[in-house]
């Protein structure tokens, strides 16, 4: 039987099929060529979101306690690169790890010269691109690998490798967190639901620099207790960079951000912080988001890092899921979080990951 395309006012034998319904198991959504599947994808995708849970092929780790409703969906194979693309140590390493960190881990924060500040000022350009590709794909019925492609198609085409691509085996080109998923998300084939929060994680490295950043973001209607945890997370990060300037204590960020979060009844994750960053993905200093912690160092002129405060609605305790990456909230209760990375200058900082349009306010604030 000859099929057609499925392009509204198309009607050309097809051949190629989605490949999201073919995980799903839906049949049909033939489509004459790549331009007519994404010419038509905003109108075909939303047939993805009538799949009930328990028709994805999924393992759902049958002795596993899940601690909210969030599970796991199946995935798609990890995606390529061209090889004309420079990449990390770890891209090709068949254990992902990355030696080139590991030699430098407990050494002093690197102070970053005028050509490595230009590449960072770079690379943090790129990553905000990405992300701000993906963030076009939120929506109800999209699946957060959709999210994935629409962030790993931006970076190949700014000649930028997906950072968590291998990352310590990470399967995927960024992290994608859903409602009590704290960081570290897997994309899979979940729809996104009406209400749902979602944070995507996005890092690139382009000509030997990451640039990282993350946003939290409304699925479809949210709940107003919701959006007040996403709006304090953000407030919360706003504090603290307007607190980085030089002979600042890293371990006053904790201070910061813990003061404007608790009293709104919210908790800072404890066991994930933001980090140095430049031609390494993760290295010195450590940032931990909540008061009173050890972090040692003072915030000098060249010093980039993140700030990426995580808060909880509940308990700030955490569980992992046993596919060794997806952190969750102990109680099950949303998170949120945001991040941006940050160049230390002479009178305060630089957010090189800002976004450029809307006055640089954060994706969540066009819904408020």
């Amino acid at each position: 039987m000859t099929q057609r395309c499925e392009t509204t006012n198309c009607g050309k034998e097809a051949t190629l099929q989605c490949p999201t319904c073919l995980k799903l198991g839906i049949k049909g959504s033939y489509f004459c060529s790549q331009s007519c599947f994404k010419g038509f994808w905003k109108e075909h995708k939303a047939v993805h979101a009538t799949v009930t849970p328990h028709q994805v092929p999924v393992d759902s780790w049958p002795q596993f306690r899940f601690t909210g409703k969030l599970r796991p969906f199946a995935q798609t194979s990890k995606r390529h690169v061209p090889e004309g693309i420079p990449r990390p140590d770890y891209a090709d390493e068949p254990s992902g790890r990355s030696f080139d960190e590991e030699a430098l881990r407990g050494n002093a924060i690197k102070v970053l010269d005028d050509e490595e500040i230009e590449g960072m000022r770079l690379a943090g350009r790129l990553g905000r691109e990405c992300l701000d590709a993906g963030a076009k794909g939120v929506e109800v019925g999209t699946t957060t690998d959709e999210l994935d492609r629409l962030v790993h198609e931006a970076a190949i085409e700014r000649e930028c490798y997906p950072s968590p691509l291998n990352y310590y085996g990470f399967p995927k080109s960024c992290c994608t967190s859903v409602n009590e998923a704290i960081c570290h998300g897997i994309p899979d084939l979940r729809p996104l639901a009406d209400g749902d929060l979602c944070n995507i994680d996005v890092t690139v490295y382009h000509r030997g620099f990451h640039g990282d950043l993350n946003e939290t973001f409304f699925v479809g209607n949210v709940t107003e207790e919701h959006k007040k945890l996403v709006q304090i997370t953000h407030e919360a990060l706003g504090k603290a960079i307007e607190f980085v300037r030089p002979g600042e204590k890293y371990c006053d960020i904790g201070n910061v951000i813990q003061e404007h979060v608790t009293p709104h009844g919210f908790s800072v994750v404890r066991n994930y912080c933001g980090h140095g960053i430049h031609r390494l993905f993760h290295t010195a200093p450590s940032v931990p988001h909540y008061a009173n912690n050890l972090a040692v160092g003072v915030m000098a002129p060249g010093h980039c890092f993140t700030i990426e405060p995580m808060i909880c609605m509940g308990v700030q305790k955490t569980e992992t899921w046993p596919d060794d990456w997806t952190a969750v909230t102990a109680d099950g209760l949303y998170s949120a979080q945001f991040e941006q990375t940050l160049l230390v200058n002479e009178s305060g900082c630089e957010i090189l990951t800002r976004r450029r349009g809307n006055n640089g306010q954060p994706w969540f604030m066009d819904k408020m």
